[in-house]
């Protein structure tokens, strides 16, 4: 299909947006604010990262440098977990400044963020952080609505379009060649973005690149391009069905304002209304509760350990622990590690499984909000969202129970019941506890974690054309 017409549409109204010398000061200055965003996004991530590197190193050399002590020991001085930021975080923080990157863990004990604070932020606004996605996602449509008000009301108000219909051109002729000609302003800006946007990436990583991280680049790139070009068309359809330049400015901005501030704070108000979680104290208090309910495995007189101690002395006919063919007490450090963290992991799925609700909320309210569905997006496959965190927080713990476990095993194997012969192993076992690699999701469960922002950003694109079809055939020039 030839869009000859359109493309003259199109060049038309390029050339005239630019006879507007604010256009020139408002683009000059969204295209700083995207230096600065990839200046800033860069410098976050090397120091964050770097930061991580050097504490995650000093933490393993510390493990290491331990003399001879007892294993359960060791499991109570602990180790850290800490996350490296994606190469795509520097363009879209997300909600990493919410949460942190390094978790301490020690025996017995599951360490977490703040639950309260970062539980419900997907469609949080942070003016304060100016990122390369904050731009594009905010910043970007506003300049869009701001080209396109006048592109179709104007020519009314000047008594052209009457002019340009009857010399053969079709409203879809005229609609699509609009939207053509702010996209075509706005690929100006989004174009340059981009080629920093893939070298910063590609250098970050040493032009060393997986498949993963490149289909995740991709779409990116690709989501952020439709998003645009879904303003640039609305901005036309506005400015179309509105009678004058002014009412389709100011029904413009109120779209922007709904679609940027007002649902998505109101999303989050009512997401966290709906699905109450609790406080971070009630959180652990009531983790604190059921162990102690269950028993305490550093109380030798605790019913349920004093009964487990009863059957093993049963089972191996002796009359003292201290003739079990086995360190007793590794033994109960074991028990007690299983059962403290089996009733950590109940409570946290109780806890994600309210956020879960609350996320679901927010990616239900894309359908509404096409802003919601692309930050979604975006986080999502920059791992800056809360999912992430997540899969972080339980890697982590993974790590954390199989070290603490693997000492009270080094406890068990090599350290007697007698309390005459030294209760303490050779350092070189401390080596026998791998060191912690953070390995963020993968673009799979990424999709299937966002599937319902994305079904919303290709429904809206869907609608847009619908939208375009009808607006053609009812559309008057009057």
């Amino acid at each position: 299909m030839s869009l000859h017409v359109e493309n003259l549409i199109a060049q038309h109204f390029r050339k005239s947006v630019f006879k507007n010398q604010a256009v020139y000061i408002i683009t000059l200055f969204i295209g700083v604010l995207l230096l600065y965003a990839a200046f800033s996004g860069w410098e976050n991530y090397t120091n964050q990262n770097e930061t991580s590197e050097k504490y995650q190193h000093e933490s393993r050399e510390d493990w290491l440098k331990n003399p001879d002590k007892n294993p359960h020991r060791m499991a109570h001085y602990g180790n850290f977990a800490f996350r490296k930021n994606t190469s795509l975080s520097v363009f879209e923080f997300g909600m990493e400044p919410f949460f942190g990157n390094a978790i301490y863990l020690e025996a017995h004990k599951q360490n977490t963020a703040n639950f309260s604070e970062a539980g419900f932020s997907n469609s949080m606004l942070r003016f304060g952080e100016i990122s390369i996605a904050m731009v594009l996602q905010i910043l970007l449509p506003l300049l869009i609505f701001f080209l396109g008000f006048n592109s179709v009301a104007a020519e009314r108000e000047n008594g052209t379009l009457k002019l340009l219909l009857s010399q053969g051109i079709s409203w879809k002729q005229l609609l699509l060649g609009k939207t053509l000609g702010i996209a075509s302003v706005i690929m100006m800006l989004f174009i340059p973005t981009i080629i920093i946007l893939v070298f910063v990436w590609l250098l970050l990583q040493n032009f060393a690149v997986s498949f993963d991280e490149t289909v995740k680049m991709l779409l990116f790139i690709g989501f952020h391009f439709l998003y645009l070009l879904f303003f640039c068309a609305i901005a036309v359809l506005i400015s179309a069905s509105s009678k004058t330049s002014k009412k389709a400015l100011i029904s413009l901005i109120g779209i922007w304002l709904v679609f940027t501030i007002i649902l998505p704070r109101t999303t989050q108000a009512i997401g966290a209304y709906i699905y109450e979680a609790p406080s971070k104290i009630k959180f652990n208090s009531d983790i604190e509760k059921d162990i102690l309910k269950q028993g305490d495995s550093h109380n030798p007189n605790d019913p349920h350990y004093k009964a487990i101690k009863d059957s093993l002395l049963r089972v191996y006919k002796v009359d003292s622990v201290q003739k079990l063919p086995f360190n007793y007490s590794g033994f109960i450090m074991t028990e007690g590690e299983r059962i403290s963290s089996n009733i950590y992991n109940k409570h946290l799925e109780d806890l994600l499984e309210i956020y879960k609700k609350q996320n679901s909320f927010s990616k239900t309210v894309s359908f509404i909000n096409p802003y919601i569905a692309m930050k979604n997006v975006s986080m999502g496959l920059s791992n800056t969202d809360y999912d992430s965190y997540i899969d972080f927080q339980k890697q982590a713990e993974t790590y954390r129970y199989d070290m603490a476990q693997k000492m009270n095993a080094l406890q068990i194997k090599y350290i007697s019941n007698d309390k005459s012969k030294p209760a303490s192993i050779n350092k070189e076992h401390w080596a026998d506890v791998p060191e912690f690699h953070y390995e963020p999701k993968g673009i799979w469960e990424v999709l299937r974690s966002e599937i319902i922002s994305i079904i919303s950003i290709i429904l809206w694109i869907s609608l847009l054309f619908l939208f375009i079809k009808i607006a053609a055939k009812n559309l008057k020039a009057i």
